[in-house]
Formats: C-alpha cells, sequence, structure tokens
C-alpha cells in the first residue's frame, strides 16, 4: 500500500528506529527501578532521550521532561495542571479536540473562561491564517494562558508563535500542542517564549506509538494526575515533590523512550534534509492537484507535509475509502478530530481528504495517487 496518512502516525520508521525497539523487547528491564546493571542501563537511555529532547526543542533541562504516551496526555497534564478555578484561557478555531475537550471540562467543572480566536479574513497569498488582531483583544488582566496549535492537523497550516508570543503579556503562559508540528517545524521553546510543549512521538519524531513528552518552564508547577509507583521517595505516601518523578506514575514504556531517542537523532543529523523533502513533495503534489478542476485545495505547500482537498461531489470519506480499496492508496477523510477548524472553514458537511507525507514518499506514489484522483473526477 502506498501510505500518505503520515500526519496520523508515521507509516515508516528510520531503521535506526527499529533496532532500538527490536533491541527493548529482547532485553527490558524496568528503567531505574532495580539497581542491578540491566536497569541502571536502560535508565541511562531514558536519561538520554530526556537531554536529548531538551537540547533539541531548546527545552529547560531534563528534569522538566515528562514522558506520556501520547500528546494526549501531555496536553493533559498540561492544562488540568497550569489552568485553575477562574482563570481565562485564549485557545483558537485551528485546535485539535485533545485541547478544545479538556477545555470543555475545565470550563464545566473549575469556572474556567475560555475563548477561540477565529481565523483572519481570506487572504489569497495566506489562506489560513489566525486573528492576531483579535487575540490581542481577548486578553484580560486574569488570562492565564493561550494554547496554539504548531501546525494544523486539518491543513499544515502553521501559527507564528514567535507573532503570538510578542503580543502576550509576560505573565500570560504560552501553551503549545506540538503533536503536528513537532519535528517538522522548528520549535525553541526559550528563544520563542514557550512555557509548556507537548509532544507526539510517533509522528513526525519518527518513535513508535505509545510514545509523547511534555516539557515545561520554570514558570510552570504542575501538580501530579497520576499516583503510584516511581522508584523513589518510597518510604513517602506522597509523590516525590520533584521533577520528572512526581508527574511519571508507573513504569515506563522504556521501548517507546527508546524509540524516541533514536527519532531525535535521526532528526538533529538530516533534519534539514528531510524538511526539504517533504516541502518539495507537497509542493509537487498542490501543483498537480490545483490543475485538477473537480477538487479544491484548502491548504499551501509546507514543512509539514499536509495537503487537504475536497470534490465538488463526493464526500471527503467516500473518497479515502475508494483509494484504499480500489487503488490500494491511504489517505484520511473525514474531521480530523478538529470541528471548529471545519466549521471555519466551511468544510463540516463533508470533511476534507488528507494527504500527508514524510521524507520515505516519492513522486511516483504522488503520480499513482494522480492518476486515481484524475480517473474519479
Amino acid at each position: 500500500m502506498i501510505y500518505f496518512d503520515n500526519a496520523a502516525t508515521g507509516g515508516k520508521k528510520p531503521d535506526s528506529v527499529l533496532t532500538a525497539v527490536s533491541s527493548a523487547l529482547k532485553v527490558c528491564a524496568n528503567p531505574g527501578r532495580s539497581g542491578h546493571k540491566l536497569s541502571l542501563s536502560c535508565l541511562g537511555i531514558v536519561q538520554e532521550c530526556r537531554n536529548a529532547l531538551s537540547d533539541y526543542f531548546d527545552g529547560y533541562g531534563f528534569e522538566r521532561v515528562a514522558f506520556t504516551k501520547n500528546c494526549t496526555e501531555a496536553l493533559n497534564l498540561a492544562l488540568f495542571g497550569a489552568i485553575n478555578k477562574g482563570d481565562h484561557v485564549i485557545a483558537s478555531v485551528m485546535e485539535h479536540n485533545s485541547v478544545l475537550r479538556p477545555l470543555k471540562k475545565l470550563h464545566d467543572e473549575r469556572k474556567v473562561e475560555y475563548e477561540l480566536c477565529p481565523l483572519a479574513p481570506f487572504n489569497e497569498n495566506e489562506p489560513t491564517r489566525l486573528d492576531l488582531v483579535a487575540l490581542k483583544k481577548m486578553i484580560k488582566p486574569h488570562t492565564k494562558a493561550v494554547v496554539i496549535t504548531s501546525c494544523s492537523n486539518v491543513n499544515g497550516a502553521t501559527p507564528s508563535l514567535y507573532a503570538i508570543r510578542k503580543i502576550l503579556p509576560k505573565s500570560v503562559l504560552l501553551i503549545v500542542d506540538g503533536a503536528q508540528g513537532g519535528g517538522h517545524i522548528p520549535i525553541k521553546m526559550k528563544s520563542m517564549g514557550i512555557d509548556l510543549l507537548a509532544l507526539a512521538g510517533h509522528k513526525g519524531l519518527f518513535a513508535m506509538q505509545g510514545s509523547g513528552a511534555l516539557l515545561f518552564s520554570e514558570r510552570v508547577e504542575l501538580p501530579p494526575i497520576l499516583y503510584g509507583g516511581t522508584g523513589t521517595m518510597s518510604f513517602s505516601l506522597d509523590m516525590p515533590e520533584f521533577y520528572p518523578d512526581n508527574l511519571e506514575a508507573g513504569t515506563l514504556s522504556f521501548p517507546a523512550v527508546y524509540s524516541l531517542l533514536e527519532g531525535i537523532r535521526y532528526l538533529t543529523l538530516n533534519g534539514r534534509q528531510l524538511s526539504e523533502k517533504v516541502q518539495e513533495l507537497s509542493a509537487y503534489f498542490y501543483a498537480e492537484l490545483s490543475k485538477l478542476p473537480a477538487y479544491k485545495c484548502y491548504s499551501k505547500p509546507n514543512e509539514s507535509g499536509i495537503i487537504a482537498f475536497s470534490h465538488e461531489r463526493m464526500q471527503s470519506e467516500y473518497i479515502a475509502s475508494l483509494l484504499s480499496s480500489r487503488y490500494d492508496i491511504a489517505v484520511r477523510g473525514g474531521l480530523h478530530c478538529a470541528p471548529l477548524m471545519h466549521q471555519a472553514l466551511g468544510t463540516q458537511d463533508n470533511g476534507l481528504v488528507r494527504v500527508s507525507f514524510s521524507h520515505f514518499n516519492s513522486k511516483t506514489e504522488i503520480d499513482e495517487l494522480l492518476r486515481a484522483l484524475r480517473e474519479m473526477q
């Protein structure tokens, strides 16, 4: 099967990641829970991954890197930990349900106010951008945080994190959903003024499913939302007071962490080349798709490799199903867990077909997709 669903999960992993997972499954001790050499060796790899993540994303040290099983868990840690009763939060219509649903829960349970920044008026050169003038007007004296995606999982649009931070008062936290942008676009926490960064390992970071992390600054103190064993302070019935232990109850998935380490190493060595290839593929597909009159494109070529489009007659999910069953091509159709973005784009009824590239893809594969789309016009 030709795989163009990399925005959901990276379909192909580097050999180094596959080797790491295989070796971890063959000989896998509990990292740091025991004193024997194998346990300590696994702990060393976990520590290397914390350091690598902090370095790659210009974070605040390994102590402020907490591992999670996905980006959704990382966002829950961030939002339920940093937002309190009576706070005001600003998000946007571009957000994934991993942000929108926790915010609704916070509103219902803690009386947290939240507002959603709309898209700016249409501009041909930049059709999908946030209305930062509106965002600035939303800021109130009790605004605690702004929560923004690094890249829309619907169409690959990328908000300017620098510009958003620039208009925020220093006291306002900047929380970034890095699920789609992590590994694809430059995200530097200190220089961009990001306080909390939630990451998914299984997309642009090339790790396996079940891997994720939350990186956070010294301006944030997060309480645990899970309680249990940590291997440290075992004489106390309270969670340890120090990070990252108090946010990581229970056994870590060592294979997932090891895969994430190798994914970061792969990006560190090859990042620019990978980004250029993905940008090239998305530009090629965008240019050729634009020649087909039955389709309307909702993306511009981008580093995350996401091109979303609709058909003038057929529903997006039907097109995705046909591509899979008839042509053996994997794409995604529907609302992509971001309903408000579809409302803003006017695609809430039929959704969008999302094609998402990896540098492992080729123009030959894209030509096969284009051939199928021509036949479906």
